[in-house]
């Protein structure tokens, strides 16, 4: 039997709780006044009842027996003291007592200010269970029972800090839901759901701390780095893919930009008008979103590359705009609509001379309450003016009129603000953008549903290295809505609304979507009628107004050879869908049998994607541009070769003769 300690034997304390005195008697008698003999060893192995004098042959079966005890009484526990041997340190006595055991002693209540709101956990509970170590055993050598307090529910027992734990399978599921980019509030209503080991708890607090400890080691693994890698792979995997890091003078990583191959496809198609923003943070970093934008056939947003930059500088800007403008091909869009920010502007004008630049109207006039806040308490009808003059008037000789009105009658000539937004009323003003095409976006409002779309799925927590991951999660979201959107419009039959047989045509061309817009200009056609005042040969001229109302009235001048027609609304040029004025001309004129081509718009069609994409032309191709053509020319062959088994073969031969005579092929022979 081991030696009778003594006051020279050290006593010490889990860090998990606040010590007591040395000198305190129970502390010193851990150990003391026991020579009881066991009669056998106990190994744990269910629902016992701890006792004096039980044996275990380790102490986890004695801890996992006093913890299994206080599980069904409804409290929890904790080590509260141990002893070590003045000879050779071993540990050789061990207390575990109730959580609630002790008091908090003076340093802590100073440490925590707050400490006054604070619940009080420590309450001097005297239940405990005492062991000491006996020829290599443990003996429990003092069993108290006793609480001072009210003791837990059996329900509520796996949620005391003592029980709680987060299982294997409850790890693995906070892995998952985590990658996925759910946040930790969300986390916990999914293991409530899961049925995943019911009997163990989990708090929110301990699946944040799990998953805080994960993302330290990440950032000691380094998170840029494990980007950088992610982009490498993603390549090596996905010649398609490409991305440019920018490094600062410490060799650092810097600005980044990546776009899949998919995106790459969808941008020879619809990238003819996009939105780029940059004013959402999405990172710990606070490293800004900044993603290209477009709209597809099914009038669903679509994704034309992302970046996440250091700063919001003119550098940045020309440096992100370049490894776009390389990423696409070498091709600019049409449009490319902004906020109003002057570094990014002159990044435009440099790397995209050929796009026109918009300005988003909402960032433009979000200030208005702000700087014009006396104008709108003195004069309540002043916003209504305000806006129909920038919203409702069609004409530009219409917008100058109001607006030249509205400044007179507010005395708002000496307004520095005013002024601006009318030096740039060609970049933002609708009356001056009507006559391009701009897929009928006059604001960055994709952008910022995709900004809310994200943070589903990105929270501002999340490492760039996460970052990355989650933006490819999203992204499949995105293709997966678009290809429930193709399979809805091939399998079901659109209902129709009139007798005409141009609705049925449209519904066998247009994507859903997009016929559904052109459904609601047809239908409100009928509620319209054209009277001709003007005719010269074969083109006449009609004003074009509701039924029963003075205004408005749109001009519709009608070529009766041609079948062609344009309205002072100018629909057609700015969203490519025909407008309600024209098509009642039409019907005036029973043009209602067909569509005339000129007025469907390939992009809004079903058959969007099977047109061939723009090819990347120019003197100098480098030789990661002409491989990225060729991915994207590649990827709508493989697309179609594996319908079947006979396109897979005839793909296969085809491929074999083309390997065959590139072979052969001279390359000093071909002028680039």
């Amino acid at each position: 039997m081991a030696s009778s300690s003594n006051a020279a034997d050290i006593v010490l304390r889990n860090d998990c709780s606040e010590p007591e005195s040395v000198d305190d008697p129970d502390a010193l008698d851990l150990i003391q006044n026991e020579t009881q003999q066991p009669a056998k060893s106990f190994v744990y192995s269910g629902p016992v009842e701890p006792c004096e004098g039980m044996v275990f042959d380790e102490l986890e079966d004695a801890e996992t027996c006093y913890k299994a005890y206080a599980r069904r009484k409804g409290f929890s526990i904790r080590k509260s003291h141990t002893r070590l041997s003045n000879k050779d340190k071993s540990l050789i006595g061990v207390e575990f007592s109730c959580s609630r055991e002790g008091y908090h002693r003076p340093s802590y209540r100073k440490k925590y200010k707050n400490f006054e709101n604070r619940a009080e956990t420590m309450i001097g509970c005297k239940a405990l269970m005492r062991l000491r170590k006996d020829e290599g055993k443990w003996v429990v050598s003092k069993f108290l029972v006793e609480h001072n307090h009210e003791l837990c529910s059996p329900e509520s027992t796996p949620l005391l800090p003592g029980h709680r734990k987060i299982t294997r399978a409850q790890k693995n599921l906070l892995d998952v839901l985590n990658v996925s980019g759910i946040a930790p509030a969300k986390i916990m209503s999914v293991l409530r759901e899961s049925g995943v080991d019911p009997n163990v708890g989990c708090a929110r607090k301990d699946a944040q701390n799990y998953l805080g400890i994960k993302r330290r080691k990440l950032v000691e693994d380094g998170d840029a780095q494990r980007m950088y890698n992610f982009f490498v792979k993603s390549q090596s995997e996905n010649p398609d893919f490409f991305y440019a890091v920018q490094r600062d003078e410490d060799n650092s990583m810097g600005n980044c930009f990546w776009v899949d191959g998919r995106s790459r496809l969808a941008f020879q198609y619809f990238g003819d008008v996009v939105c780029f923003d940059a004013t959402y943070l999405s990172n710990r970093y606070d490293m800004p979103f900044a993603p290209f934008v477009g709209v597809n056939h099914h009038q669903l947003s679509v994704m034309f590359g992302c970046a996440l930059l250091v700063n919001k500088s003119r550098e940045s800007y020309v440096w992100l705009f370049k490894a776009w403008f390389d990423a696409m091909g070498g091709r600019s869009p049409s449009v490319i609509i902004t906020d109003d920010d002057k570094g990014m502007a002159e990044a435009i004008a440099q790397v995209l001379p050929n796009s026109t630049h918009r300005l988003c109207m909402w960032h433009v006039l979000r200030k208005a309450p702000q700087l014009l806040t006396n104008v709108y308490i003195n004069y309540p009808s002043f916003q209504g003016e305000f806006d129909h003059c920038i919203h409702d008037t069609v004409t530009i000789e219409e917008f100058e009129n109001e607006w030249n009105e509205l400044i007179a009658k507010y005395a708002l000539g000496d307004v520095d603000w005013l002024k601006d937004l009318y030096v740039q009323r060609e970049k933002w003003v609708p009356a001056y953008l009507r006559t391009m095409f701009c897929a009928g976006m006059l604001t960055t409002k994709r952008n910022e549903s995709m900004h809310r779309f994200f943070k589903d799925f990105v929270p501002s927590c999340t490492f760039v290295s996460d970052f990355v991951h989650q933006y490819e999660k999203a992204l499949d979201e995105r293709y997966q809505s678009e290809k429930e959107r193709d399979v809805e419009t091939r399998t079901a039959k659109a209902i129709l609304k009139t007798c005409y047989k141009i609705e049925a045509e449209a519904a066998k061309i247009y994507s859903r979507k997009s016929f559904l817009l052109f459904q609601e200009e047809l239908f409100s056609s009928q509620k319209h009628k054209a009277c001709r005042y003007r005719e010269e040969g074969t083109i006449k001229t009609y004003r074009v107004l509701p039924y029963g109302k003075p205004e408005p009235m749109y001009e519709v001048v009608f070529d009766g050879v041609e079948k062609k027609a344009t309205c002072s609304c100018h629909m057609f040029e700015f969203v490519g869908i025909v407008c309600r004025h024209i098509l009642t001309v039409f019907v005036k004129k029973n043009v209602v049998d067909c569509l005339p081509q000129r007025y469907v718009l390939q992009r809004w069609t079903m058959n969007a994607m099977r047109h061939g994409a723009h090819e990347i032309q120019g003197p100098q191709i480098s030789p990661t541009l002409m491989r990225n053509s060729l991915m994207i020319e590649f990827l709508k062959v493989v697309e179609e070769g594996q319908k079947s088994q006979r396109k897979h073969h005839h793909l296969t031969v085809a491929l074999r003769k083309a390997h065959s005579e590139l072979l052969a092929m001279d390359d000093e022979c071909w002028d680039l």
